[in-house]
């Protein structure tokens, strides 16, 4: 299974979110170190009810437990937009 769909379906389950984009960046960091490792580089934008009176720190927290170990291998680097959705 491709690592955006894992991810998506990790956040899904933890999250229950409305809305989910998980994109794969890692071809913009090719020969980056963590990339040498095997680590992508993604991006997730994301908007869930669970996040509503959450701070940024907060709801970065809630999506790298959701992740578990795949932030130790698999992910690299993860840039993230969390939102509630009265938010957007």
């Amino acid at each position: 299974m491709e690592r955006t769909t894992l991810i998506e379906n990790c956040l899904r389950k933890a999250l229950a979110p409305q809305k989910i984009e998980v994109r794969d960046d890692s071809h913009h960091h090719a020969g980056h170190e963590g990339a040498k490792g095997g680590g992508g580089h993604f991006s997730v934008t994301i908007v869930a009810s669970q996040f509503q009176g959450r701070s940024s720190v907060q709801r970065h927290q809630m999506i790298y437990q959701a992740l578990g170990e795949m932030m130790k291998k698999e992910i690299h680097a993860l840039s993230i937009q969390a939102f509630a959705p009265d938010e957007v």
